[in-house]
């Protein structure tokens, strides 16, 4: 067998590999990643959604059967078909947002001028919210437009949806702004 210069510098490279890498232990057969779920006998698990972003991950949120019911451990959902288990940066720390000391838990209201903020009930907020939506709507709703056209638009609200809803919620939602007159509708995901 004759053996030129390209044959001779191919072997001898792929001699090389072999014998640098060969006894390191690497295999070169596919593997499968699987999530290794932390397995908590004592506390309740649930399932739920990643609240970031639009991509939905989904997660196993561990919390105590008895007493307060806190968040013990948030982790991957390896059997949802969108993560299978992993998450990102933000998904990993979503545990902080329910357990911490400086969430807030009750509404706030600061009047308009003033620099303190108030301590509101549900109730009073909410009836708030819905005077100055229906405010603005009948101060700017638009019936006729400039040709004598009816448009029945409201062009003093605008919205701006929530990545963490799902089809089936932004589609109430939409048709609840559509039911206002809104026209200027938009969303934040990202997909």
């Amino acid at each position: 067998m004759k053996l030129g210069r390209r044959e001779f510098i191919k072997l001898s490279a792929a001699a090389t590999a072999a014998t640098a890498f060969g006894g390191l232990g690497f295999d070169l057969k596919p593997s499968v990643a699987r999530a290794q779920l932390l397995k908590l006998r004592w506390a309740k698990e649930s399932t739920s959604i990643c609240c970031y972003c639009a991509v939905g991950c989904g997660l196993i949120v561990h919390s105590a059967k008895e007493g307060s019911g806190r968040i013990i451990n948030v982790e991957g959902d390896p059997d949802h078909p969108i993560n299978e288990g992993a998450l990102c940066a933000k998904g990993a720390s979503i545990y902080q947002l329910a357990e911490n000391e400086n969430r807030l838990t009750k509404p706030l209201y600061r009047a308009p001028g003033s620099d303190t903020w108030e301590e509101k009930s549900w109730d009073w907020m909410l009836n708030r919210i819905a005077r100055k939506i229906k405010e603005t709507r009948d101060k700017t709703f638009v019936r006729f437009n400039s040709r004598g056209q009816e448009v029945n638009r409201c062009e003093g609200l605008a919205s701006v949806g929530s990545a963490a809803m799902d089809n089936e919620e932004c589609w109430i939602y939409q048709a609840m702004l559509r039911s206002l007159g809104l026209v200027a509708i938009e969303h934040q995901a990202r997909i």
